[in-house]
């Protein structure tokens, strides 16, 4: 999606700021004893009262409202009977549909104190997002956004996962350009004023493959490392992109 109209940038701020809210609900309830399936309870309560519906579920007929993902878990787990905790990391992912258009974050948070290196991942994660938000400029190609990426995670020694990537976004969920978290080449499109993204790093301290769970959803790392995830939507602006996914 490209904005053109002060509508669209409207319809595109009210959904981000929906997310945004949804996903501060869902972390203020983050605690050991905690189900994901009460986590996904509150997510789905506080955007149907405004109008939204899961944009998972309408693209996809997934099973939750929204994706919680645990642990060594990277993305697209479900909500269910598990119990959080104290040292889980968890990861909120939310994409909700309102009046027409789409916005998707995710925010990987610790129940209680992080595990060991779990601090340390949340931090980098946190600042690989920030450096792909910031490499978003018109002129500049999709690759230049993950090489940014790319780049902070490497320089904390972690690795992001080539096969996991974000994507256009604004009238449906998944949209064009791919947009991988790593200088690939062939991720040449030049970025242009109000393109809308869903930038988000996703990665492990250590190298890992990316195997799916038997439940067809999960994304899970192949040797049980712990895996973080951070995603805004952003429109993209020659004065630096604007974040659509906060409060």
């Amino acid at each position: 999606m490209t904005i053109r109209t002060e509508e669209e940038l409207n319809g595109m701020r009210r959904v981000g700021q929906l997310v945004a809210r949804t996903l501060d609900a869902m972390e203020a309830a983050v605690a050991p004893g905690v189900t994901t399936a009460q986590l996904d309870t509150i997510a789905r309560d506080l955007a149907t009262a405004h109008g939204a519906r899961s944009a998972p579920q309408l693209t996809y007929d997934f099973p939750g409202f929204t994706c919680i993902s645990v642990n060594d878990e990277i993305v697209h787990g479900i909500p269910g009977a598990r119990v959080l905790r104290e040292g889980d990391l968890v990861t909120l992912d939310v994409t909700l549909e309102l009046n027409g258009y789409m916005a998707d974050s995710a925010r990987t948070v610790a129940v209680g104190t992080p595990p060991r290196g779990g601090a340390q991942l949340l931090r980098m994660a946190r600042e690989a997002l920030e450096a792909g938000v910031t490499a978003a400029r018109p002129g500049r190609r999709v690759r230049d956004v993950g090489a940014a990426i790319d780049r902070c995670v490497r320089s904390h020694g972690g690795r992001v996962f080539r096969e996991l990537a974000g994507h256009g976004i604004g009238r449906q969920l998944h949209e064009e350009p791919t947009v991988p978290n790593w200088d690939d080449p062939e991720a040449d499109m030049v970025l242009h004023e109000g393109l809308v993204l869903a930038v988000e790093p996703m990665l492990a301290g250590r190298a890992a493959r990316v195997v799916e769970d038997d439940d067809g959803w999960t994304y899970r790392t192949h040797n049980g490392a712990l895996a973080v995830h951070q995603e805004h939507t952003i429109v993209v602006r020659a004065g630096g992109a604007e974040i659509l996914t906060l409060a």
